[in-house]
Order: structure tokens, then sequence, then C-alpha cells
């Protein structure tokens, strides 16, 4: 017998949107998030475009509708693990990961309070650290406390479950597998930051002041590792000459060969944050090709008219650590036909957005790893968001809209 339940697989902001939608028209939905808590990427963001809104804007919207509408199941630390079956008759088998605390948890934090280690914080790209229970993130949803495997077994994890008045640390909580059956999917499991270790002549990893986009609006947030300060990782000093290296792996046959849309903008971005952190900073952005897409045309004018952002239009060869530390730039500036060796305090590499994966609906994928499913009517499985290719918030959400539709 055919199902009418959609499953959703990716709770980030395609995966939430389309969710939502889909259940306002009336449909059963259940939500599968591989992390603890959904928001994905975009809640890891300090602001977005177009109108450069905090996450806490569009986010808390979303999980008000998920909160009021009974007709959507929300799975996190679940992922799909294998798919059979054809349009309104799908098995999906999900496995879901231990969080070791139930739906009995009210977020108090008493747990928190007598872990005695940390651990790296994924939120913020492991740049900081979190005791062993704890809160994904401040906006987490569901608003639940993990504790993290590492201590479990150990009298530390005796210990967090001990400190809970509500019982609700569960220490024998296992991975799961189980089936689902659904009639329809929408794919929208995202996206993560190209590695940025692989561009070996660029030296993140081993220059601590070269890091990357994603971790640069980390850096940017009030919730960040640096409270909403842009600091330099190796002596926490504030960066006044700033380097923001465009195409870090992108349009390159060796690494990601497409363009990732955004990089430039979030750039743009990142160069207003620190021209509003420190009036006396100077950013260069290096280039190959500016892609400032419709009405973002604007705010490219506007980054470009502070007299103290250069942009420089060249693929920079390789970063190397000068003598006290600094990352040095070494390339040619292919305007001003000159080789440059230029020393910052800070670089920051524009890594590309790299799928996921297409994973069990890997036959869907296109040469890049996008889910790109074919339109017919005799398919029920859709994409949305980044998992369909390189999107900015306001398109990830359109695209969920269509998918739902």
């Amino acid at each position: 017998m055919g199902s009418e339940t959609i499953l959703v697989a990716g709770g980030g902001i395609a995966g939430i949107s389309a969710a939502v939608e889909a259940a306002e028209t009336g449909y059963d939905v259940i939500l599968l998030e591989a992390s603890a808590s959904l928001g994905g990427r975009v809640a890891q963001l300090n602001r977005y475009f177009p109108k450069l809104c905090h996450p806490s804007c569009g986010l808390e919207i979303n999980y008000q509708r998920l909160r009021n509408n009974p007709k959507i199941k929300v799975l996190t630390l679940s992922r799909p693990t294998a798919v059979s079956g054809t349009r309104g008759n799908y098995k999906v088998t999900v496995e879901t990961s231990p969080r070791y605390v139930n739906a009995r948890c009210t977020a108090c934090g008493d747990c928190s309070k007598v872990a005695s280690t940390q651990v790296p914080n994924p939120f913020n790209y492991s740049m900081d650290k979190v005791p062993s229970a704890y809160l994904p993130h401040p906006m987490a949803f569901p608003m639940r406390y993990v504790v993290a495997s590492d201590v479990i077994g150990t009298p530390e994890a005796d210990a967090i479950k001990a400190a809970c008045k509500y019982d609700a640390i569960d220490l024998a909580d296992e991975v799961r597998s189980y089936d689902l059956h659904v009639g329809a999917i929408i794919w929208a499991t995202g996206w993560q930051p190209y590695d940025a270790a692989k561009l070996e002549s660029y030296g993140y990893g081993t220059i601590p002041n070269v890091i990357t986009n994603v971790e640069m609006e980390r850096l940017a947030a009030d919730t960040g590792p640096t409270k909403g300060r842009i600091l330099r990782p190796s002596d926490g000093v504030a960066p006044k000459r700033v380097a923001l290296i465009q195409c870090a792996g992108s349009r390159d046959l060796n690494h990601l060969p497409y363009c990732s849309r955004i990089c430039c903008l979030a750039s743009m971005k990142h160069a207003a944050y620190v021209r509003e952190q420190y009036a006396d900073s100077q950013v260069d952005v290096y280039y190959i090709d500016i892609r400032a897409h419709d009405k973002m045309e604007s705010f490219y004018q506007k980054v470009k008219a502070d007299p103290q952002v250069s942009f420089v239009k060249s693929k920079v060869a390789s970063i190397k650590a000068g003598p006290n530390g600094n990352p040095i730039l070494h390339g040619e500036d292919t305007l001003a036909r000159e080789i440059y060796d230029r020393e910052y305090d800070l670089v920051v590499l524009a890594v590309g957005m790299h799928p996921v994966g297409a994973g069990v609906v890997k036959d869907l994928a296109d040469d890049y790893g996008f889910v790109v499913p074919p339109h017919s009517e005799g398919n029920g499985v859709y994409a949305a968001g980044v998992a369909a290719g390189p999107l900015d918030v306001s398109m990830s959400v359109q695209s969920a809209t269509a998918a739902a539709l």
C-alpha cells in the first residue's frame, strides 16, 4: 500500500523550509538531521544575504512553525543509509546515533557543570572547546543537551548522570537502525566547506593565521570562540592587514571545478566585518573574477567604494610563513603586471561548497556530486538547497518550496 508521508533528509534551512511548506498543506512529514540540532550552515553564520540578517531572524520563525505543526516529526542525529522502492512506496533505512540525553532534558545545564573534560566544539569548527555535556549552540532545536561519546563508560559520565534532576541522561543509549515507509523524498543534505588542507601551497593547518571563510563567520559571531571579535588565532591580536583569497580551490580542475556562487559576496561581507570593527584596517581582496549576482551588485559597489578595501586581480600562487610567522602572499597582480610578496596579519581562504554527498541516492547525482533527480512523473525523489547545486540562503529557500510543491 502506498504512503503519502514525505521524508526530508537534511535539517538545514532548505530542509526545514521544505518540511514546513509540505506539512502546512496537510501532509505528514519526517525531517531527518544528521547532527544534534537543526539549522545547518545557516545557524553557523554571523549574518546572511540579502539583508545581512542574523540567523536567529529566519530560523526562529521556522522553528515556531515546526513546534506548532503536529504533522512534522523531527529526528536528529539520524541519517538515511538505504533507499529502495518507487514513488509512493519507498522504504528508507535510517540510522540514529546516540545522544545519551532523552526528551526529559530541560536544558538546565547541571550536567555541563560537573563535566570535567572538554571536547572540540563542532559548531565553531573546533576553534574552541565545550564541556563533554553540552548544548550544541544557544539556538539549538531541539533545545537538548548532548553527552560526548568520549566519556561514556567513565566516572565522568556517571557524575553527569547523577547531576541530572530530571532523569534525562541515558548512558545506555546506542545506535539504532529502523525502516520508514514514505511516499516521496526531498534530499536537502546541504554542503560542507572544501577541505582547505588540500590546498597545500596555501599553508592552511601549518600557518596559524590562515583561516577559512566559514571560520571567519564564527569569529565575527557573538556566539563564536572570540565572542564576536575578529582576532588572530595565533595570539589573539586584532588584525589590521587582512587578505581575502577568492576561489581557494574553486574553479580548479584539481579541486572544485565549478563556481560556488556565494564566495565573492561572502568575502565582501567579511571585508565589511573587519572594517566595522577596526577603523584603521586595510583589506585586500584577491580575485579571479568578481561574481555578484543580480541585486548583490549594489553590495559589491558599496564595499568597493571603501578606500581601505582594495581588489587585486590575481590568483595567489602560494602563502608562506615569514620570519615572524605572519603569512606572506606570493603571486602576480595581473592588472598592475607586477610580482608581489605581501605580508598580512590574517589571511582568509574563500573555500567553496562541496556537496555532503548523494549517498544512497548517488545514482541521481551529477558529475560534481550534486543531486539532480530526473523530472518525471515516475520519480518521487526531489532535491532542495545546496544538495542540488551551489545556492545562497534565499535561493535555497525558494528551491525548498519548489521541492515541496
